[in-house]
């Protein structure tokens, strides 16, 4: 052994003993597992049952929504309980989806699964959230559904946005604006990690339902939650349709991607650019007027009902699920909604408080919105 080779030996082996991490080549976390070179958490106590949430991959988004399962995790005492709270993030594949799903029927001390499913009419999925419900697992997805007319025995329950009422609140907002610049027609694109996916669908069919006939869809682009190919997406659509007159956004990481495409090319002001969503880089474009308009979800609140109707479920805490679901059995009366909000840049926003329900729609401006975000330590949402 060289001295370089004693060297690296050496170091890796003080890195082992003080701060438990690999060295050497990286290798993919398997599901649940925390990810490479990080610290790895204390492991549940004997005895004690797992509640997992699976995201669809990889956004700030989910972080929010973390924030939201370990706040819950305390508020409701899970440790009491005997539960623990985790996020498990997929690598944006209905592969990975399915793997994970797999792998929790094998282990034993999995009470809850909480999925945002990445394909809504992804059979193999759907059969293995049902193999799940089978083994005594819990199971409901959240921000992303299955398809429900034909796979909603896949899950009792479904905690979110209401998406056809967001696609509805963003179109509406667009077609403000757009009269606001006196444009009378045009056509629009619309931009979104799987056109397949439930949220993403519903949110696109919102829009065109809402923004009228006066402007014309021209396309939905899909770039599987590629950034770089959300942001090509992005430069061929402006590209090949020249009548274009807004841009909107459907996944969170969308319009940032929109915005630098925008911003870079110097069409800023040839386009409406309204969102879904606010990561901290929209929300810095937004600061910069690069987006117009942010419809934004509450994933931290996602998070926090997760916890509360995971382990309501698993305690037959029928008081609790009959409070977050007082219309079971009735149409739609399996969903939770947990909010939307409209952010613009500033009051002199053409996109108006009165244009949407109250009951439905909280109204912000950008400062009163990261106002917001810092009183829960949140940079996104």
């Amino acid at each position: 052994m060289t001295r370089r080779t004693m060297g690296l030996a050496l170091a890796c082996i003080g890195l082992l003993g003080g701060l438990q991490l690999g060295c050497g080549a990286k290798k993919p976390a398997a599901p649940g597992a925390p990810a490479v070179g990080t610290v790895a958490k204390p492991q549940p106590s004997a005895g004690s049952k797992r509640l997992i949430f699976i995201t669809n991959g990889d956004d700030p988004f989910w972080d929010a929504l973390l924030s939201g399962l370990k706040e819950a995790e305390k508020r409701f005492d899970c440790a009491a309980a005997g539960l623990t709270v985790s996020r498990d993030v997929n690598n944006a594949s209905a592969e990975g989806q399915i793997e994970r799903l797999r792998q929790y029927a094998t282990q034993d001390d999995i009470a809850g699964v909480a999925i945002s499913v990445i394909q809504a009419d992804n059979q193999s999925i759907v059969e293995e959230m049902r193999k799940l419900q089978a083994k005594g697992v819990k199971v409901i997805t959240v921000d992303g559904d299955v398809n429900r007319s034909t796979y909603r025995d896949a899950r009792p329950y479904y905690i979110g946005t209401d998406n056809i009422v967001g696609g509805r609140v963003l179109g509406t907002a667009t077609k403000s604006l757009l009269e606001a610049k006196g444009v009378k027609e045009g056509g629009y694109v619309q931009f979104a990690g799987f056109t397949d996916n439930d949220n993403a669908r519903s949110r696109m069919n919102g829009v065109k339902e809402a923004i009228g006939g006066a402007y014309g869809e021209r396309d939905r682009m899909a770039d599987e939650m590629d950034l770089p190919r959300a942001r090509d997406n992005v430069r061929n659509a402006t590209q090949n349709h020249k009548d274009l007159v807004a841009l909107v956004g459907i996944w969170a990481y969308n319009a940032p991607a929109i915005a630098d495409v925008v911003t870079e090319s110097g069409s800023r002001d040839r386009f409406v650019v309204g969102t879904f969503d606010a990561q901290d880089l929209a929300i810095g474009h937004m600061s910069k007027g690069n987006i117009d308009v942010m419809v934004v979800q509450n994933p931290f609140e996602m998070g926090v009902q997760t916890v509360r109707l995971l382990k309501a479920m698993v305690e037959a805490d029928e008081a609790v699920i009959k409070e977050m679901f007082p219309r079971a059995g009735e149409p739609d009366g399996d969903i939770h909604t947990t909010g939307l909000r409209v952010v613009v840049p500033d009051a002199a926003s053409p996109v108006k408080r009165d244009l949407f329900d109250p009951k439905v729609v909280e109204f912000m401006t950008l400062p009163e919105f990261q106002a917001w975000l810092k009183q829960y330590n949140l940079t996104s949402s």
